[in-house]
């Protein structure tokens, strides 16, 4: 039976950007080897963390939603637990609510997103047409 899931890991800070990417790279590869379908994912960034982790106050978080069997999920947690880049994981099964309130965020943020498209092009438009009146 394949369940949708989430998981978000927290990475040590002191990496670079290409181990971050190199780091989600990994993860994503161990999941679609494994049969995963990756549903979306999205990279957070650079957060303040709550408490201190291993003596560290920051991390790159990075959430990834995935369609996979069950037994998928332990061999991505055991992977996780090797991999002393990460600090923290979480990885929940998702039900129906929790789907229709993830694909809801990513409708919003996605047209929030092409919002902010559209108003920074205006004004460089009407500076345009602003301009050539003046000339």
């Amino acid at each position: 039976m394949v369940n949708q899931y989430e998981t978000v890991f927290i990475m040590t800070p002191v990496l670079s950007e290409d181990q971050m990417k190199e780091t989600v790279q990994k993860f994503e590869k161990i999941l679609t080897d494994k049969g995963a379908e990756i549903v979306h994912q999205e990279n957070w960034g650079l957060r303040k963390l709550e408490y201190p982790i291993q003596k560290k106050t920051s991390g790159f978080y990075q959430l990834i939603e995935f369609k996979a069997e069950p037994t998928v999920v332990a061999n991505l947690e055991l992977q996780y637990r090797r991999d002393e880049r990460i600090m923290r994981f979480l990885t929940v099964s998702m039900d129906k609510y929790a789907i229709a309130y993830a694909e809801k965020r990513r409708a919003n943020r996605s047209a929030k997103a092409a919002q902010k498209e559209v108003v920074a092009e205006q004004p460089a438009v009407n500076n345009e047409s602003n301009q050539t009146e003046q000339a």
